[in-house]
């Protein structure tokens, strides 16, 4: 027997575990590490059944070409020239305007995706850039990059010290936290209400978040913007604002929240007009507050304006940037931080028209790329770690389209619903075979933290890492070809960043040799290597060995005001105004006069699911986590269902078994996401395959200002199978 350490990348909690292996080095059990200092112990159904999701004998463990309908395994060799032959035939015969790339969201659990997916993306040469990210959180990088100048500026509730918390379409009892990094979330909000602090759950689901608080208010799906406007007026019309930064727009925003007071919007999102206005004073009271909103409110027709309005009310009642309030992580690894002001579209899409947000399109218009004729159509696609037929709204049109494409790869360990369509799939090394850093998660945690896991378990020989197939994609997209030699990509990468570091005024290793500073670099990769010059750039200047002999993580404290750091705006003030934002509040004005639907649908997080890529673990299907439909008792008596019902919408129809709970609000429905595997060749998934909610989301409604999908407030019917 042998314990090993690692970080969990099943989530965005990023415990730490402890597993034990055997002679023949198999995972014989997996707890959470003790004495890791962030979380402590703790570890979810997921984090213990790593060991399973490592030894899947579903995964791929040689890479597949796809000639026909019929797969056979090759060599990594051929399927590089595969892959070249491919790509280059489809770039000069259409230019590599036809060519896009769809990241999914593993890429954020992953070391080599958060390395190389922006060099690939750079050497495929494309504005078809699509991911995860708009079927989730671009609303907030939106609303942040407006606001603060930089997406990545997200604050974050500083949960431990906090004595309230207000908490919108967020349910981290079972999802574990989302843009807010914290293991133990559950631990943490029980701390919370023991030393005397209120937890607040604004949710159409009693969810076990919201059992868990001392309130929760049912809301009417995809309203909450209207909700926060009635909170802004509040505080403005009884003066109980309390702004302690510098910000731009104070006076028009008051100007725009006059015409929603608590009386006005409490008829459209479900809430009390009294209990409207008792949070916002609730709020104004407490020694410290935050406001905390998630997917729920994210993947709704005003994604972005609620997420906006999150950070106005966290603002106006004087807690941005506040101990106990909401803060900004200061990670041993800061990436991407910018040095001119944010702003939206660049470029836009050849269909639609619609805007570029962070280098990337809406994944909503992805199908319409790839079926529309003309100059610029994608004809060729790259896949990371992304199953869109499952996770993108109007999955069964990409399905279709898939099918139609030139050539496409995909980077996955299987053979699923999207990678189906693949003409090659190169399949990851399993995961304790790879090496792990959270570049992306540390830096929404809420506290400063820093830990790096070697690989478990070796490589066999000949097989490459993620990191390798990653950058031999890339170098060929980049046109210098299947044989170059993949190492030549992280030297140039490492050259740049030390020349750029040496004339940077203020940096640490301003005026100093690059080439000094590249021959104390350590680590056995050049991924290693990578992350060693970043760790030394870094604001703590830590190191790779710094990391290796701490196994369990280090801890960097708690998060302190750095507001001046992060701003990035023209003004070099909080922009409480955005013009774009502004602008969308007429959409907001014009629904208010609207009548809602009857019925809508919401998704539902389960505790032992991560989207699609977890059905294939025994362990973790079944029980609660099951593909059904949730709905209150009274509409099952009012519609007259069964068992089960037929539910359609703008974009189809699906038959799906009834849940009956009065944990869900009348006129609402809960479908979980990332279900639909029939006919995969995941074994455990095809016995539990459920049903594709993307059947009914409409891929032609989206949050205008980010593109953002919308998969929650879709209008539904619901009537007997």
């Amino acid at each position: 027997m042998r314990t090993a350490h690692r970080t969990c990348p099943l989530c965005e909690a990023v415990c730490g575990l402890r597993l034990t292996l055997d002679d023949t080095e198999r995972v014989t059990s997996v707890k959470g590490d003790p004495d890791d200092p962030f979380s402590k112990g703790f570890v979810c159904p997921k984090g213990a059944s790593l060991g399973r999701l490592d030894e899947d004998p579903d995964r791929l463990r040689v890479p597949l070409v796809r000639t026909g309908d019929q797969w056979r395994e090759v060599t990594w060799e051929e399927a590089f020239r595969v892959v070249e032959r491919g790509l280059g035939s489809v770039v000069d015969a259409h230019g590599r305007q036809s060519l896009a790339v769809y990241l999914g969201n593993p890429n954020a659990h992953s070391m080599a995706g958060a390395l190389y997916g922006p060099a690939l993306i750079r050497a495929l040469g494309t504005r078809n850039v699509f991911s995860a990210s708009t079927a989730d959180q671009m609303p907030k990088h939106v609303s942040c990059g407006l606001m603060f100048g930089d997406p990545l500026a997200i604050p974050v509730p500083d949960l431990d010290r906090t004595d309230h918390l207000l908490m919108l379409g967020a349910n981290p009892l079972e999802s574990n936290g989302s843009l807010c990094t914290a293991p133990d979330f559950p631990g943490r909000l029980k701390a919370l209400r023991r030393r005397g602090g209120k937890l607040v759950v604004v949710d159409p689901r009693r969810t076990r978040t919201a059992a868990l608080a001392d309130e929760h208010l049912f809301v009417r799906p995809g309203t909450d913007a209207y909700l926060l406007l009635g909170i802004v007026h509040t505080l403005f019309a009884e003066s109980l604002t309390a702004v302690c930064v510098e910000v731009e727009g104070l006076e028009e925003v008051r100007r725009l929240a006059k015409e929603f007071a608590p009386e006005t919007v409490a008829p459209m999102c479900g809430v009390p007009a009294g209990e409207i206005a008792r949070l916002a004073r609730e709020l104004a009271a407490a020694p410290t507050a935050a406001v905390y909103a998630r997917i729920g409110t994210c993947t709704a027709e005003f994604g972005t304006v609620a997420q906006w309005l999150v950070d106005v009310v966290n603002v106006l009642t004087g807690n941005l940037d506040r101990p106990g309030g909401v803060m900004f992580a200061k990670p041993a690894v800061e990436t991407g931080r910018r040095s001119r002001p944010y702003t939206t579209g660049r470029w836009h899409s050849r269909v639609r028209a619609l805007p570029e947000a962070n280098g990337e399109l809406p994944v909503a218009t992805l199908v319409d790329e790839i079926e529309t004729p003309g100059e610029g159509q994608v004809r060729a696609l790259v896949t990371v770690a992304g199953n869109p037929v499952l996770s993108a709204p109007g999955g069964h049109r990409l399905d279709r389209a898939f099918g139609g494409l030139e050539f496409m790869v995909c980077v996955d360990p299987y053979l699923n619903e999207t990678t189906r369509h693949a003409h090659v799939i190169l399949p990851p090394p399993r995961v304790l075979q790879t090496p792990h850093y959270d570049f992306s998660l540390l830096s929404f945690a809420v506290r400063d933290y820093a830990r790096f896991s070697p690989p478990v378990l070796p490589l066999e020989p000949g097989r490459p890492s993620e990191a390798e197939i990653l950058a031999r994609l890339t170098m060929i997209a980049s046109g210098r070809g299947a044989d170059a030699d993949p190492a030549a990509l992280d030297e140039s990468i490492i050259d740049q960043m030390l020349r750029k570091a040496v004339e940077t005024p203020g940096s640490p290793v301003e005026g100093r040799e690059a080439a000094e500073l590249r021959a104390s670099l350590e680590g056995s990769t050049g991924a290693e290597r990578r992350l060693d010059a970043m760790l030394r750039l870094g604001p703590y200047g830590l190191s790779l060995a710094e990391l290796l002999a701490n196994p369990h993580g280090i801890d960097l404290g708690a998060l302190r005001p750095r507001l001046a750091e992060v701003l990035r705006t023209a003004s070099g003030r909080v922009e409480l105004a955005p013009r774009q934002l502004v602008a969308d509040l007429a959409r907001l004005r014009e629904r208010l006069a609207v009548r809602p639907a009857e019925i809508v649908l919401i998704g539902r997080r389960h505790l032992r699911s991560n989207n699609s890529w977890l059905h294939n673990v025994g362990p973790l299907v079944g029980g609660s986590n099951r593909c059904t439909l949730q709905i209150n008792p009274a509409d099952v008596a009012r519609l007259g269902l069964g068992g089960h019902a037929l539910v359609r919408s703008a974009g189809g129809q699906l038959v799906v078994p009834l849940e009956p709970t009065d944990s869900i609000m009348p006129g609402v429905v809960s479908l979980p996401h990332g279900w639909g595997h029939a006919g995969t060749a995941q074994a455990v998934a095809a016995e539990h395959a459920g049903v594709n909610a993307n059947m009914l989301t409409d891929e032609s409604v989206i949050d205008i200002p980010s593109g953002n999908a919308v998969f929650n407030g879709v209008p539904v019917t619901v009537s007997p199978a």
